[in-house]
């Protein structure tokens, strides 16, 4: 798995394994959501000053294609939408290496100190 991050936006990517893989044959949608989870807060989390943490409230996911390990490389990349003293949204998009959209996603975070 490698990052990458700037202040609003962070990339996620790794190549799925038979690990991954539900009883369907398919790289199961949890591993999708957790990229898209991850990588949506944490572009939020990019944008707050020190001793500010964030934690997701609901986020919303559509899985469009199936993932296998013949997808190769996937790529989660998360953009903050809008970030208040209390609360902040992303959305984020899942794409293969040809730039394929597999799934895509939006979040809301509750932002506090720490």
């Amino acid at each position: 798995m490698t990052w990458e991050a700037e202040s609003g936006r962070v990339v996620v990517a790794l190549v799925p394994t038979g690990a991954h893989l539900n009883p369907a044959g398919t790289v199961h949608g949890g591993l999708t959501a957790t990229l898209l989870d991850s990588c949506m807060g944490l572009a939020i989390q990019s944008t707050l000053d020190k001793g500010i943490g964030q934690t997701t409230l609901e986020f919303k996911i559509s899985l469009l294609r199936p993932i296998t390990p013949e997808t190769g490389p996937i790529t989660a990349e998360g953009r903050v939408l809008n970030c208040g003293r209390r609360i902040g949204t992303a959305d984020g998009r899942v794409t293969d290496a040809k730039g394929r959209l597999l799934a895509h996603g939006t979040t809301t975070c509750l932002i506090f100190p720490t």
